[in-house]
């Protein structure tokens, strides 16, 4: 058994191959440091791939994750440059514990030189990657292609938020649940595609049901906490939801729409709720215009007046806070047919991953 393994990497994003290759290090060492090596221009924080490593490992008890910035080049052919990441390397591995690395497991090329520089031996995992077929860099390329391979929590920043947002009795409910059959449809990666219900429909459900069954939308009074409650209690649902989905979740509304609600009832914005908005990166508004959909009271609804007022509303700051949207017109078929061409264009375009150091 070794003493001190140590495992290195970019982890531009974990996957189960990076697992495989840690689980293989904790079951042939006393104690593994991961070392997530993570250069300024790459797109995902070196917090969050440290997050998220330290998440998927927790029940590991010998293995600690630590992260480093590294801005060095990659040549292989220059000593000093080799010496400049491991000496990163080493200042992380002594962060943890004055035991010297005896062992470093790798699935790479560089493996053995790595080791002998460290003064380690090296333990090579799977280096054709037959147990997992998948890297960083297949990944990057095409995320859907290789969703079984990401943890929830990756998922969970990754999957696009398609939020549906628009005045009442717009079509957003109804346009959700088609959109996620026809995702559904697909299979593969979007076999779990699922939608995110509107916290806030039931909360005023829950308020009409305490002032009785005679009570009207008029009896119901709101302030700012309550929207601070649905708020949150949408975005902890959406984030829910998205670690255990598809590469597209479809939201019916989400906590920036709740903001609008609150200028509605109380006439004004309030930082509290806006603070609770979008977390994730990956988000596409769709604004559902009224005048295609009749206005149909359920009980749960203001009225057809405030329409215009909300609609524009929603337009200003989506266009304001430099949101990705766009339109939805026509009938329901239109509008259907429209939204999955927009969540179309939005996967062909791909998830902007920055090119890592080379």
């Amino acid at each position: 058994m070794n003493r001190h393994g140590l495992v290195i990497g970019k982890f531009y994003p974990p996957h189960a191959g990076h697992h495989h290759l840690v689980r293989t290090a904790a079951a042939g060492a006393a104690r593994v440091t991961v070392v997530v090596m993570a250069a300024t221009v790459e797109s995902l924080a070196l917090a969050d791939r440290v997050a998220w490593l330290r998440e998927v490992h927790a029940a590991d008890a010998t293995v600690t994750v630590v992260g480093v910035v590294d801005d060095h080049p990659v040549d292989y052919g220059s000593d000093a440059i080799w010496r400049a990441h491991v000496d990163l390397m080493q200042g992380a591995a002594r962060g943890v514990t004055d035991v010297p690395v005896d062992a470093v497991f790798t699935s790479e090329p560089y493996g053995d030189e790595l080791a002998r520089r460290l003064g380690a031996r090296h333990v090579a995992v799977d280096p054709p990657r037959a147990a997992h077929p998948v890297s960083g860099t297949a990944v990057r390329a095409d995320p859907v292609a290789h969703w079984g391979a990401l943890a929830p929590c990756v998922r969970g920043h990754l999957a696009w938020r398609v939020v549906l947002v628009g005045a009442e009795s717009t079509g957003k409910t109804t346009l959700a649940e088609a959109l996620v059959a026809r995702l559904r449809a697909r299979g593969g990666a979007f076999a779990d595609a699922a939608w995110v219900p509107e916290v806030g429909r039931e909360v005023t459900e829950q308020k009409l049901t305490a002032l009785g069954p005679a009570a009207t939308m008029d009896a119901l009074a709101w302030d700012t906490a309550d929207f601070v409650a649905i708020a949150r209690a949408q975005a902890a649902r959406e984030a829910a939801m998205a670690r255990a989905g598809a590469p597209v979740l479809i939201c019916d509304t989400d906590a920036f729409a709740t903001a609008i609600w609150h200028e509605r009832y109380r006439g004004a914005p309030a930082a509290a709720v806006d603070a609770l908005g979008p977390a994730a990166p990956y988000h596409l508004y769709l604004l559902t215009h009224p005048d295609d959909v009749p206005f149909a009271q359920d009980g749960l609804r203001d009225g057809e007046h405030l329409r215009a007022w909300m609609t524009a509303r929603f337009a200003e700051r989506l266009t304001a806070d430099g949101r990705q949207w766009q339109w939805l017109r026509g009938d329901r078929a239109a509008r259907e047919a429209a939204a999955m061409a927009a969540i179309d264009a939005r996967l062909a375009a791909g998830w902007g991953f920055a090119a890592p150091l080379g």
